[in-house]
């Protein structure tokens, strides 16, 4: 008996589940005011992207009735154009800025990241004169593409340091500024110059530029010390350069072949026997490539921040919870999608839009895997083996070109394909999180950083 009190009271208090009671109120008391911080600006974070899609919508419309169609084909094939450049402007260097809280890591990345984006704009400039002068480009046109290559730029590199400091609202306020501006701009332009294509390029390099000044304004106080003159030499950033050298040869090719595999049903109308269906498909994707950015833009910078004050085991245990929820949120939402679709189907009976519901809801699944890929291959930055995930999207690329070629036109079968596809691409990024992801530097590298920020602080121009 002697031994089984001691057993006892060794092993198991009398008090024990109390105090692990009391334990975990104080564990979620804690953590309570940061879950709901966060859960507070995902919210707020979406409620102004909805707010700035649906005015830049509604001006879209106002726009589509004054332009004729070929304008509008004009100004989609340079935004998807001046998009697909602006990617590479940075050289994705800019995903440095969430591994570590080190604000003079942040200091060195981003100027870093600044430096490669003026040198990119510097070639694109030098690049855009030599097409003008040989009668390929006309010389407004480059202008407007450098300029908006330009403003993309800098809005990419404020968005993804404010991202990284948590400021969402500055985030959503910029995206209702372009919002509020670009569709104005543009009518205003059209009624001046005529339903041209010019006055939508015009439009869009101002909302850009529009919205990148506000940013600007908006977080210039805590760009100001990481940009201070005495900051900046040739051998620092040589220096960072070669410290991450590794993330433009992985990363940056990476988001290429995302951006590929996300356009990548477009190439697929021009063979579509039924030209019904290809209307269908192109509107399906208009339609649905809303709430995938929606996804993407709300769900990104919430996941990027936390993880950011994680290092470790935690952050790989967090980086998994997340993963397991963005999954279930996209099957939530899309499978959603696809359901009202369905239902919806029978509206269209007799229409030129017959068959539209059943068009949406077998893209669904496609932009499904889409919009979780997002978040996914941004968390994917932080991991040591970054040059994974452009094994899998060229996998998923080879992948749907070689499903076109199989199937040789459009049809609702492809569709299927594509869709299971985007949803494998998806599971395979969360296996990756979920076996490799962990801290994407090594202690004696941010040793060596120290050392290296140390020397330069005494001497900044060395």
């Amino acid at each position: 008996m002697t031994a089984h009190v001691a057993l006892e009271r060794a092993h198991i208090p009398p008090r024990r589940p109390a105090l692990m009671l009391a334990a975990g109120r104080r564990f979620v008391a804690a953590r309570a005011p940061v879950l709901r911080s966060s859960f507070g600006s995902a919210i707020l974070l979406g409620l102004r992207f909805v707010q700035a899609r649906l005015i830049s919508v509604w001006g879209l419309l106002v726009a589509a009735i004054l332009c004729p169609p070929f304008v509008f084909a004009a100004f989609a094939v340079f935004s998807a154009l001046v998009n697909f450049v602006s990617i590479a402007a940075l050289l994705r260097l800019e995903v440095v800025f969430f591994q570590s809280a080190d604000p003079a890591r942040l200091g060195r990345a981003f100027r870093l990241a600044a430096a490669a984006g003026l040198a990119f704009c510097g070639m694109a400039a030098i690049l855009l004169v030599g097409l003008v002068l040989s009668g390929w480009v006309a010389p407004a046109i480059a202008l407007l593409f450098l300029g908006s290559l330009s403003a993309r730029a800098v809005l990419r590199l404020l968005w993804t340091e404010a991202t990284a400091e948590g400021d969402f609202r500055a985030i959503g306020n910029s995206n209702v500024v372009q919002a509020i501006a670009q569709p104005a701009i543009m009518l205003i332009l059209i009624g001046i110059f005529g339903p041209k294509a010019l006055a939508l390029f015009m439009a869009d390099t101002l909302g850009h530029v529009l919205a990148a000044l506000y940013l600007l304004r908006r977080r210039w106080r805590a760009i100001a010390p990481l940009i201070e003159p005495q900051l900046w030499s040739w051998r620092s950033l040589f220096v960072a350069a070669y410290h991450w050298r590794s993330v433009p040869l992985t990363l940056l090719p990476s988001a290429l072949l995302a951006y590929g595999f996300a356009i990548a049903p477009v190439l697929a109308l021009p063979y579509a026997a039924n030209t019904a269906l290809a209307a269908q498909v192109a509107l399906s994707m208009r339609l649905l490539d809303m709430p995938t950015q929606m996804f993407g833009t709300v769900s990104a910078p919430i996941a990027l921040n936390r993880l950011r004050a994680y290092a470790g085991p935690r952050r790989r245990f967090v980086a998994r919870v997340m993963a397991l929820g963005l999954i279930g949120a996209a099957a939530m939402l899309f499978g959603a999608i696809a359901v009202v679709a369905t239902l919806v189907e029978p509206l269209f009976e007799g229409t030129n839009w017959d068959s539209l519901g059943r068009v949406l809801a077998l893209l669904a699944p496609f932009y499904a895997g889409i919009a979780v890929l997002t978040p996914l291959q941004d968390m994917a930055t932080l991991s040591r083996q970054p040059a994974w995930q452009v094994l899998i999207n060229a996998l998923a690329l080879v992948a749907i070109i070689a499903a076109m070629i199989w199937f040789r036109a459009l049809s609702p079968e492809l569709l299927q394909v594509i869709g299971l596809i985007s949803i494998l691409r998806a599971l395979v990024h969360t296996g990756f999180i979920w076996l490799h992801l962990g801290d994407a530097e090594t202690a004696p590298a941010i040793a060596s950083d120290r050392k290296v920020e140390s020397t330069f602080r005494n001497n900044p121009m060395r």
